[in-house]
């Protein structure tokens, strides 16, 4: 690699041969032909160099191609071929830019471009996060811990169960506190986990008091060795509501078991607007309102997310003056995993039959209605010091150009929600990213790729570092050899960040 090709600073050691890199505090001392730590700067003919291509993404005429792999092998990326780029159809990510480190350097990269007649900046730089974490979506009602309970990997502690949405188990994961406030080690083992979680691979995990995970972005979730594989249609409750016509006529009495809502249908609204006789099977647990349930067993990994695996266990009594022989009962869970068909006898207990075609009809389109289970992964960080310096030398005037929806945010070319209140806080749906766009620094924290775009007059109005503005022809030709740049086609569900028109505010993904 030329000298051009070199991201960041060079210092030299007591040795000639030796280059201490300065990308970030840990200062390591690199020999030559060899890299740092994190493995993403080397020494290369008594240079810094960042190791890794510089992704630019490009904006396809037809919208319907994803990214390719990013570094899976030396043929996944598709090697800029030297050609002209037109400025609002490329777009220089933060992925293998390098960073600001230390904080009074301007941006590795100030890129001028045109869209659609219009001069923009994208200031692009690598982000060193200590301040950082994920939150994981896992979609199952099985219980995997209890709430604030520890999510360990290797042993350590590395975050914990958060507050249960609807369908969906949730892990809040990383954080300053896990990488910096624990042992070395707990700070390593969180640093790898949050790595590997945003690099899209997968990771085991145990709960305290609870299941042994492995999640993956965008992969079913496998909780103590099973492969989930659907998502709730509903609640107890709301099952009643959307399959109760289906099933009149068909049984007298059905029960969705559920650990959240327990639904019986001929108490619910939806079984009285039928106007279904009462049945006289009263369930456990505490009544809400007529034909809603709570606490009807445990928590666990059975039936409904329940800790049951006979769903008789969870009814209380049946009232002789209301219930009769022959009355038919369907038990079944919130995903249909589980059904069950009962009759009762002379004697009013429930007996085990065979499901009737109809009933079975009704217990299949729940499952169907169930989308897949998946893990989801989303990075979320806080764009401070360096970042922000990065860009202009009066930071302040980048976060209110943020918050004014006047810069747009993206992470590898990825729409990033900015949370409202003070600073940058972003987050990213590793999935929108292209493939192994994140990295890592020993000290320990997570290197990921950020960029802001604004008209060119915004980014002088705010106090930019105009005197490193360069144009993307000039980017091209100083990187394009070796390798260094790489081309990649923009997500076709994602926003293209060049352009120019208003931004979106509330827009799930954009800025806000």
């Amino acid at each position: 690699m030329s000298d051009a090709e070199t991201t960041t600073g060079t210092r030299r050691s007591d040795r000639d041969d030796i280059v201490v890199c300065d990308a970030c505090p840990v200062l390591c001392r690199i020999r030559p032909d060899k890299t740092g730590a994190c493995g993403r700067y080397g020494n290369l003919d008594n240079a810094l160099v960042r190791m890794d291509p510089i992704i630019l993404a490009r904006q396809a005429a037809e919208r319907d191609e994803e990214m390719v792999p990013f570094l899976a092998n030396p043929a996944a990326g598709a090697e800029w071929d030297g050609s002209l780029v037109s400025g609002g159809e490329a777009f220089v990510t933060g992925i293998g830019a390098g960073t600001t480190y230390p904080d009074y350097k301007p941006a590795p990269f100030i890129v001028s471009s045109k869209a659609e007649g219009v001069d923009m900046v994208t200031v692009v730089t690598e982000g060193i996060f200590s301040y950082c974490g994920v939150k994981v979506k896992i979609d199952t009602d099985r219980h995997l811990g209890p709430e604030q309970a520890a999510v360990r990997c290797k042993g350590e502690q590395v975050g914990h169960v958060t507050t249960a949405e609807y369908g969906s188990q949730m892990l809040a994961l990383g954080g300053v506190r896990h990488l910096t406030g624990g042992s070395k080690k707990e700070g390593n083992v969180t640093c790898q986990a949050l790595l590997s979680l945003c690099n899209k691979q997968a990771v085991e995990l145990e709960i305290d008091g609870g299941a042994k995970l492995e999640v993956q972005a965008g992969k079913a979730p496998v909780i103590n060795g099973v492969t989930e594989e659907r998502m709730r249609v509903g609640c107890g409750s709301a099952t009643i509501g959307i399959f109760a016509q289906q099933w009149l006529g068909h049984a007298d009495e059905v029960i969705v078991v559920d650990d959240h809502i327990t639904g019986v249908l001929t108490e619910h609204q939806a079984g009285k607007f039928l106007d279904m006789p009462a049945s006289g099977i009263r369930v456990g647990g505490r009544r809400s309102t007529p034909g809603r349930y709570f606490q009807v067993a445990e928590p666990g990994t059975g039936w409904g997310g329940t800790d049951i695996s006979d769903p008789l266990s969870i009814i209380e009594r049946i009232d002789p003056k209301t219930a009769w022989p022959g009355l038919r009962l369907l038990m079944v869970s919130t995903t249909g995993e589980h059904a069950a068909w009962f009759e009762l006898d002379e004697d009013l207990k429930p007996r085990e039959a065979e499901m009737p075609s109809p009933i079975q009809v009704v217990v299949d389109r729940i499952g169907e209605n169930c989308e897949p289970a998946l893990s989801s992964v989303l990075f979320m960080a806080g764009a401070g010091g360096s970042l922000r310096a990065g860009a202009t030398e009066n930071p302040v005037r980048l976060t209110r150009s943020v918050k004014d929806s006047l810069t747009r945010v993206t992470a590898g070319g990825a729409p990033v929600y900015v949370w409202p209140g003070g600073g940058i806080t972003i987050m990213v749906d590793a999935l929108a990213m292209p493939d192994n766009a994140f990295g890592y620094v020993p000290t320990p924290a997570i290197v990921g790729p950020i960029e802001f775009t604004m008209p060119y007059e915004t980014y002088a109005e705010l106090g930019g570092h105009m005197d490193f503005v360069q144009p993307l022809e000039s980017v091209l030709a100083q990187n394009g050899g070796g390798g260094r740049i790489q081309m990649t086609e923009q997500k076709a569900e994602n926003p293209w960040p060049l352009n120019p028109g208003p931004l979106q505010p509330g827009r799930v993904g954009e800025n806000r």
